[in-house]
Formats: structure tokens, C-alpha cells, sequence
């Protein structure tokens, strides 16, 4: 199983060197690895089981490997799973408006709660290789969506979710935002 690596661990904090393409075996084997987890970690019992918690998403830094790729894990509807495995993305656009979770996000790397609004862009282009699919791909995302994958790229230039709260006003409503 996949040990977290905590954010008292100063890696955690490093920018991320991209990854070698065409992918290695190894770094292919590391992210499905990285699904696995998350899908796993969606089961009540398996997390109790273990002693983990449960995530959507788990970007490579958070095990200890300082590469440019994350997965992401969630259904999203009955019908819908979101399910990636990224490698090199990149944002190439963005939207003027910003979203947050009015319950404030968490993170598998952050065992403290850390109370505020973390305010991201409302919608986003991404382009990244996939594991799932074995091709590149470009990734349009809005509320939600847009927030997990920003959430994993932070992880990408050593950012943490917390960063982004405002010290001085962590529930300030920002003009152009929203929250979901």
C-alpha cells in the first residue's frame, strides 16, 4: 500500500520535475497504483480496515515521488465516474470567476483540518497524457471538477490547499466567485 507522505515533510514542498515520455513502466505502474488507492480508499470498510482516509484525488509528491502526475478518483453521478491518470498537464486556460467549497477542501497529505475558503478558478482547460486511456488528452472542467484537478496541480509546485486561504479573512467572499 501506498504511504502519504505528510505536510510537515519538507518535499512535499519542492516543484516537481516533468516525466520522461513515452512513459516508463515504473511511473505507468506508479499512477495506476495511485488510482488503486483512491478507488480503495472510497470503501468504508477498507479505510477502517487500513487506518486511511478517503480521497479523490492523490498527486505523486504525496507519496514521495517529486514528478509532474496525479490521479483523480470520484463518481460523480449514478452514471459517472471521473477517473485520471495524469502526466505533464498543464492549465491553458482558465476563467475570470472563481469557485470554493463553502466546507473548505482536504487533503490525504494534511491531517489537521484547516478552516477557510480556498478560492480557484470556476472553470479550466487542461492537456495532460492519460494512463487510462493511453493518450493525450484536454481536460474542459468547471465547479467542482475544475476545483479536485487544481487541487492536485498545487501538489505538482508544492502548494498546499491551505496556502490559498486568506490569514486575515478565511471566509472573505470574494467579488466574482461563488461557492458550491
Amino acid at each position: 500500500m501506498l504511504k502519504i507522505v505528510k505536510d510537515n515533510v519538507k518535499s512535499l514542498r519542492n516543484k516537481s520535475i516533468p516525466v520522461n515520455m513515452p512513459l516508463s513502466d515504473k511511473d505507468r505502474k506508479t499512477l495506476l497504483e495511485m488510482i488503486d488507492y483512491l478507488v480503495n480508499s472510497q470503501d468504508e470498510e477498507y479505510c477502517q480496515k487500513h487506518g486511511i482516509r478517503g480521497g479523490v484525488g492523490l498527486a505523486a509528491p504525496q507519496i514521495g515521488v517529486n514528478k509532474r502526475m496525479f490521479a483523480i478518483y470520484y463518481p460523480k453521478d449514478e452514471k459517472t465516474i471521473v477517473k485520471y491518470g495524469l502526466v505533464n498537464p498543464k492549465i491553458i486556460q482558465n476563467s475570470l470567476r472563481k469557485v470554493a467549497i463553502q466546507s473548505g477542501e482536504g487533503c490525504l497529505s494534511v491531517d489537521e483540518d484547516k478552516k477557510g475558503y480556498v478560492y480557484r478558478y470556476h472553470k479550466i482547460v487542461m492537456k495532460a497524457f492519460d494512463v487510462v486511456t493511453n493518450k493525450d488528452i484536454t481536460i474542459t472542467a468547471t465547479g467542482y471538477d475544475a476545483i479536485v484537478l487544481q487541487h492536485e496541480y498545487d501538489h505538482l509546485d508544492g502548494i498546499l490547499y491551505y496556502d490559498r486561504i486568506d490569514k486575515n479573512d478565511p471566509f472573505k467572499i470574494l467579488d466574482n466567485s461563488y461557492l458550491i
